[in-house]
């Protein structure tokens, strides 16, 4: 489970994650990721330190067992890897319907190539 100051959880977050962020899509899932920047006319003044994370899993994934079995796994796999992500930093991942068939190995496989991809080669 996440800790409550890395979870994204006002519809503004998720939003702007998505929005401005950069989006790299896999088979199974797509991410989002907002770094935070100084030169944002939109952004607040506040600035979080910590990287929070939000998941998205539709009703095309499957049912709600499976929904919950998918944000599950997706959130074990996030909380190892939030210390990759740069501080401050709003990360969206949005779960597409094969994601409901998919083991662990395969949903890992696809985040972590995700990560590197908008971290530049920064994650494992």
């Amino acid at each position: 489970m996440l800790s409550p100051e890395n979870r994204l959880r006002r519809r503004e977050d998720f939003a702007s994650a998505v929005r401005r962020g950069r989006r790299a899509g896999r088979p199974l899932l797509v991410v989002h990721l907002r770094t935070r920047g100084a030169t944002d006319p939109h952004e607040s003044g506040e600035i979080d330190p910590s990287a929070r994370a939000g998941f998205v899993v539709s009703k095309a994934v499957g049912n709600a067992v499976i929904r919950n079995r998918v944000k599950r796994r997706l959130r074990h796999l996030v909380r190892e890897r939030l210390s990759q992500l740069p501080a401050g930093s709003l990360v969206v991942v949005r779960a597409l319907p094969g994601a409901g068939d998919a083991g662990p190995d395969a949903l890992a496989r696809d985040l972590d190539a995700a990560l590197v991809r908008l971290l530049g080669g920064v994650a494992r």
